[in-house]
């Protein structure tokens, strides 16, 4: 790969981290400031976070923003329950990848992305559904319409994407957690 390949592939990946920096910031400064505004809607929270969950990861190869919803779940409820629903929902959610990779076998080819996560997959399918499935990125949808395409099982492909899931919405939701619970404090609140 040419370094100027390789440029806008890299400008891509930390467009996408300070994305995801900013949707963070900016949902613990919304609860941290709005919190109690927000509790009127605590009926609708696990379900709502569950949700949004599925939707934004029902998307594919067109990254939406859910990471925020658990980060102000977290923020509001309990962020383990928050961290569960939300990492059930994305998975289910993954699952519209899954199906386009297994349906849409003779157009993936003409894909940017496809050789190398094909590669990613053939070589450590598994452990690249966990890892990717752990970690915000933009190449988890890629990777779940490898694993359809290439038959991957669902029956092992369901378990490591529900684990790497749970990880990161936990994590997304203790961030939400203790960072309000912070930010409160500076302010004084």
């Amino acid at each position: 790969m040419s370094q100027r390949q390789a440029s806008p592939a890299r400008a891509a990946i930390w467009a996408v981290r300070i994305f995801v920096l900013l949707v963070v910031v900016a949902a613990i400064v919304a609860v941290a400031v709005y919190g109690q505004q927000l509790r009127r809607f605590a009926a609708f929270g696990y379900p709502a976070i569950f949700l949004v969950c599925l939707i934004t990861n029902a998307s594919v190869l067109v990254p939406l923003p859910g990471l925020g919803i658990t980060v102000i779940g977290g923020g509001l409820f309990n962020p383990f329950i928050v961290g569960l629903v939300g990492g059930l929902g994305q998975t289910i959610g993954a699952l519209n990848s899954y199906v386009a990779g297994y349906t849409s076998r003779a157009a993936l080819d003409e894909l940017p992305f496809y050789p190398r996560v094909r590669g990613w997959m053939t070589q450590h399918g598994l452990l690249t559904v966990f890892v990717l499935a752990t970690l915000p990125n933009p190449f988890f949808s890629a990777a779940v319409i490898v694993a359809g395409d290439l038959r991957m099982p669902l029956t092992l492909f369901l378990p490591l994407c529900l684990a790497g899931k749970i990880i990161k919405s936990m994590t997304a939701a203790l961030v939400g957690h203790y960072g309000i619970a912070l930010l409160r404090g500076w302010l004084g609140g």
